[in-house]
């Protein structure tokens, strides 16, 4: 039987609503057919029978996450239990949706990589199941792929290359990586040995063994280096791709990057990186977990340093998506930033950073992209979730 679900108009009323450049704090807020078209205070005799009383609660728009690689957990929560990457794509979205977040780009590895059972006939899997769920109408959230290149892998960059067709607007997000000890993120080797011997149980002499066999296999392929970066910058240049520089360290590698055709620096390992970024007119992401543990568990600069100097456009979830939410509230509470420019970093900043000029802000013409979030000795829960392509699907398991 067919039953008529209509809801072209959703209200939201008493709400103290987060907008660009300031807080409303008794707010309305309107949308029509996945569009805010109203944004303002509330007046005498304004609010429809029909709005949702929010009671002072947070009204945000939705979080924009550029790099999430809390799938790879969902698909293997456990070493040896493997779930069907279909439904660990629909099952880790009610995670993120949860977190209020709406757009999520999932970070899809092209790279051979047993420890982390990366490969890249996976990563075509993951590719492929992500676009299946954004192109099925039953998404509960917008889900976006952030790739993942190892810059030492010839067969990862022929599969990308594969991947990405076309000239989609906005290009897809890049990230040229290599995670080999001694550079980027694990620039002291030694973390990389600590790291070792706290997720597989080695000892010191076993794990300083695994660090320099993986050092001297890794260099036996440091040449693709310069292949897959030129490449990238190809595809860049065709509009095919928009490339990140992941985990840069110097002034120097920043250049490298900018004349590469990269536009962003995703999470800078030093004060220097990011600077050198933020002047050459490169967009900056930084980890969102770093500013909620109070600094890197790699030993590099602490993310609240960098949004405290001003060098950061948006914070991402990294590996933990209740994360960014979380540490806006918390850099808005310590008074590193006011609230708006706080929230920006998780909402209309990432939406720049992926070329994504139709979402961030509570502003009439955007996506209804919303969160609804309370705050309880100091922590955030998100009491609901809207997107714009809830009402969409809401009429569609109306009418099954």
């Amino acid at each position: 039987m067919s039953v008529p679900v209509s809801v072209p108009v959703r209200v939201l009323a008493h709400a103290k609503a987060v907008l660009p450049d300031r807080v409303i704090d008794d707010a309305l807020v309107v949308i029509e057919h996945g569009l805010i078209t109203h944004v303002g205070p509330v007046r005498p005799g304004s609010v429809p029978a029909e709005a949702v009383d929010l009671r002072g609660a947070l009204l945000l728009p939705g979080i924009v996450d550029t790099h999430s690689d809390g799938l790879e957990t969902e698909l293997r929560p456990r070493p040896g239990a493997e779930f069907e990457v279909g439904f660990g794509v629909s099952s880790f979205e009610g995670r993120v949706r949860a977190a209020g977040v709406t757009t999520v780009f999932h970070g899809v590895a092209f790279e051979s990589h047993n420890r982390k059972g990366r490969t890249v006939d996976r990563a075509r899997s993951l590719d492929a199941a992500i676009r299946e769920r954004a192109a099925s109408g039953h998404a509960l959230v917008d889900h976006r792929v952030l790739y993942r290149l190892d810059a030492r892998d010839p067969d990862g960059l022929t599969a990308l290359d594969s991947c990405l067709s076309g000239t989609p607007t906005p290009p897809p997000l890049v990230s040229f990586e290599d995670h080999t000890p001694g550079q980027g993120q694990y620039r002291d080797s030694a973390m990389y040995r600590r790291w070792l011997e706290g997720t597989e149980g080695l000892s010191t002499e076993e794990a300083q063994r695994r660090v320099e066999t993986l050092v001297a296999e890794r260099d036996t392929r440091i040449g693709h280096r310069e292949i897959a970066l030129g490449r990238l910058a190809e595809l860049a240049a065709l509009g095919r791709a928009r490339l990140l520089a992941h985990d840069p360290v110097t002034a120097g590698e920043i250049d490298v990057a900018l004349a590469n055709g990269v536009s962003v620096a995703e999470f800078p390992t030093t004060q220097e990186a990011a600077r050198a970024a933020r002047e050459r007119g490169l967009r900056v992401v930084a980890g969102a977990p770093n500013v909620l543990r109070g600094g890197s568990h790699s030993g590099n600069v602490a993310a609240a340093d960098l949004v405290a100097a001003g060098l950061v456009d948006g914070l991402s979830s990294d590996y933990l998506p209740s994360a960014p939410l979380a540490a806006a509230l918390l850099l808005a509470d310590r008074g590193v930033l006011p609230l708006p420019r706080a929230v920006a970093l998780v909402t209309s900043g990432p939406a720049a950073v992926a070329g994504l000029s139709d979402r961030g802000e509570l502003v009439a013409g955007q996506r209804g992209d919303l969160a609804v979030v309370t705050v309880d000795r100091g922590w955030p829960t998100v009491r609901m979730t809207v997107t714009a392509g809830d009402q969409a699907l809401l009429a569609g398991v109306g009418n099954r």
